[in-house]
């Protein structure tokens, strides 16, 4: 198992690449020496940091999303993608991968295509109860594909289906409320985390600041509040005085940390955010993107809710004082809180890391 070389790819948004993170750390504890380990992605996206920050090795090709309309930026997309499947190739023939992992996300075209070509083995994890596009095209030549949903096996071709749930990190399995809390200098006794995923959620972070005004006059509250990157700077210059009880980040590197610190999380309803809410045994108010592919964030939102997990606002009625009356729900309900906390935490899954890795390594073994 030590000779056999990996070829991981997933990128985008933290959706895509905390998974194939998570199954790389499983990978290495299984005894993978991570110089057998290449990320392939776009060193302009998030990715490349947190790969790198990894120690991974990293293959670089500039690849970006597939325009909807037709126009001249879809000629420039093609192109594009054909350079793109050259550096791939390149990279093939140069490191000779014995097998490729992707999670999603267009950065993943290129080396999936690369490996139809050369007859590499490759396995697909896909979050979403409606499986991205990548996924749909090239499941049907997959040694095997890890699902999140049961239901998004209906969109996909492949004979070899698993549904492993999202692979996360191990700290949702390690980590105590108090170690999480004690590590964020946090000693409130009721936690508030208002996030929005990686890039930040804009209709979310403009709603917060009347739950910023309501409970920093709260000592007994504290409110994490992860903007997103683009957003930060925007919604820092807002705030006159810091409230002591507002822990304003951009982002954080170990999102567990926030998450298991928290009793009550607002979030958009991308899949792993989904899964480590979960993991965390987290009630949640969930604000589903509106104009995620194939309206997949509102299907994600709306199975939450039926498992008793979670509130749903619905992007086009989120404003402060709705985002505000539905968070109150909980916040002044414990036993509706700890009701839906307890939903989260049955229907967490803890080994999916551990299956996907059993599938990258059998189908590498072919």
């Amino acid at each position: 198992m030590r000779n056999i070389k990996y070829f991981i790819t997933g990128g985008g948004t933290g959706g895509h690449i905390y998974p194939s993170i998570a199954v790389i750390r499983e990978l290495v504890k299984t005894g993978v020496d991570k110089d057998n380990i290449f990320y392939l992605g776009n060193k302009k996206n998030l990715e490349y940091q947190i790969a790198t920050n990894e120690g991974l090795k990293f293959l670089s090709y500039d690849v970006s999303g597939m325009p909807r309309k037709v126009s001249f930026k879809l000629v420039l997309f093609f192109i594009k993608l054909f350079l793109a499947t050259l550096a791939a190739i390149f990279y093939t023939l140069k490191y000779r991968p014995d097998v490729v992992f992707a999670t999603g996300g267009y950065v993943c075209a290129p080396i999936l295509i690369c490996a139809k070509i050369f007859n590499i083995p490759y396995v697909l994890h896909d979050c979403d109860a409606h499986p991205g596009v990548v996924s749909r095209l090239f499941s049907s030549g997959a040694s095997a594909l890890s699902l999140a949903f049961e239901s998004a096996k209906e969109y996909t071709k492949c004979k070899n289906v698993f549904c492993c749930g999202n692979p996360i990190r191990d700290d949702f399995k390690t980590l105590s409320k108090d170690e999480a809390k004690k590590a964020l200098g946090i000693e409130a006794k009721f936690v508030i985390l208002i996030m929005g995923g990686s890039l930040g959620a804009k209709k979310i972070n403009e709603s917060a600041f009347l739950v910023v005004e309501k409970y920093s006059k709260d000592e007994d509250v504290q409110i994490i509040w992860q903007t997103g990157k683009k957003n930060y700077d925007d919604i820092r210059k807002r705030f006159t005085q810091m409230p002591k009880n507002l822990l304003l980040r951009p982002y954080f590197d170990n999102m567990a940390y926030a998450l298991m610190a928290s009793d009550v999380a607002i979030s958009r309803a991308g899949s792993l955010s989904l899964s480590e809410l979960c993991a965390a045994g987290l009630a949640s108010v969930l604000v589903p993107y509106p104009y995620a592919a194939a309206d997949h964030q509102r299907i994600n939102a709306k199975k939450m809710c039926e498992l008793g997990a979670a509130l749903y606002l619905d992007d086009n009625d989120c404003t402060p004082k709705s985002l505000l009356s539905v968070l109150d729900e909980y916040v002044l309900d414990k036993d509706k809180l700890l009701s839906a906390s307890k939903c989260a935490k049955e229907n967490a899954k803890y080994d999916a890391a551990q299956k996907i890795v059993e599938l990258i390594n059998n189908a590498a073994r072919k």
